[in-house]
């Protein structure tokens, strides 16, 4: 079948399964793979994926690249350096549910951001999705106990995801100044570079300093080798080629499948449970994201 002939909605189901799968993977492999190593090898390995493609764009564009190389490097240290390794970091410590759940509000922390730093004032109905979000969020990170938050006890693991969803909040913010003309792969490309060399120092301090070393197995080379090519190099292809038909609004709503892609392949394969304030949670994600995106335009 030719690939102009592929649906646009199946392409963006096996978006979110993908990046679902990448966050079960992580957490099941976080006691084999080093986070940072798991990072840098999966957009090492995308990267040269990608690069022989991207090449003629990337030559063909050179002088806008060059002109604009702060903000590809802050959009690939957002998107790629931070976003990943926060998440492997995370992953460590919380269940992949949970940490899907929590990605799961990056729609709702756009428009917090988009308010804050372009002042984009959001509408009421989205300023209260903002607010029933975020308390989805703090019933998942307290496991439902609200006297976590007043003993200041949060799971070490929920922060730096918690923390992966803001960078990406502000990675989606940012793109406002991605360069006007770059094609979609040559920006792929582009970031990708920007925010492997941001992680390079990062990865190296890890393995000589820290002591982190990545065993190499059949384990630790299929787990990096699905990284590599599904969540990073096929997803992001059927993404941009998704929006570029469907329009980013329509697109968006599938990242709703996250949380039940997430739970499902936790259940099959990690044998995690879920739990009164799972069920809590997902009901104020969904509420505040719709609350907040219902009737936005593309």
């Amino acid at each position: 079948m030719p690939a102009a002939a592929v649906s646009p909605y199946l392409l963006l189901v096996l978006t979110t399964l993908f990046w679902s799968g990448n966050f079960v993977l992580g957490r099941a492999v976080h006691g084999e793979i080093p986070a940072l190593a798991l990072s840098f090898w999966r957009w090492a390995i995308a990267l040269l994926l990608v690069l022989p493609l991207a090449w003629p764009q990337l030559r063909a564009h050179r002088g806008l690249l060059l002109g604009h190389w702060r903000s590809l490097t802050l959009l690939g240290v957002l998107g790629i350096t931070n976003f990943n390794s926060f998440v492997y970091l995370g992953l460590r410590d919380t269940t992949a549910t949970n940490a899907v759940l929590m990605v799961s509000t990056a729609p709702v922390l756009i428009v917090l951001l988009s308010f804050l730093l372009l002042g984009q004032r959001p509408t009421p109905r989205q300023a209260l999705g903002v607010v029933v979000s975020l308390s989805g969020v703090a019933v998942i990170v307290t496991r439902g106990d609200w006297h976590v938050l007043a003993q200041l006890a949060l799971n070490l693991g929920d922060a730096w995801v918690f923390a992966a969803v803001v960078s990406w909040a502000l990675y989606s913010v940012c793109l406002r100044w991605r360069p006007a003309g770059l094609p979609p792969l040559a920006f792929l490309a582009a970031t990708m570079l920007t925010g492997l060399l941001a992680l390079i120092p990062i990865y190296l301090w890890d393995r000589l300093v820290a002591g982190h070393v990545l065993a190499i197995n059949s384990v630790t080379l299929a787990s990096i080798a699905y990284v590599a090519i599904f969540p990073s190099v096929l997803a992001y292809i059927f993404w941009n080629r998704a929006v570029a038909e469907l329009g980013p609004n329509r697109c968006g709503q599938f990242l709703h499948l996250m949380p039940a892609f997430g739970a499902l392949l936790s259940w099959l394969l990690l044998d995690e449970r879920l739990y009164a304030y799972h069920w809590a949670g997902i009901a104020l994600i969904a509420t505040g994201l719709w609350l907040a995106t219902a009737g936005r335009r593309s």
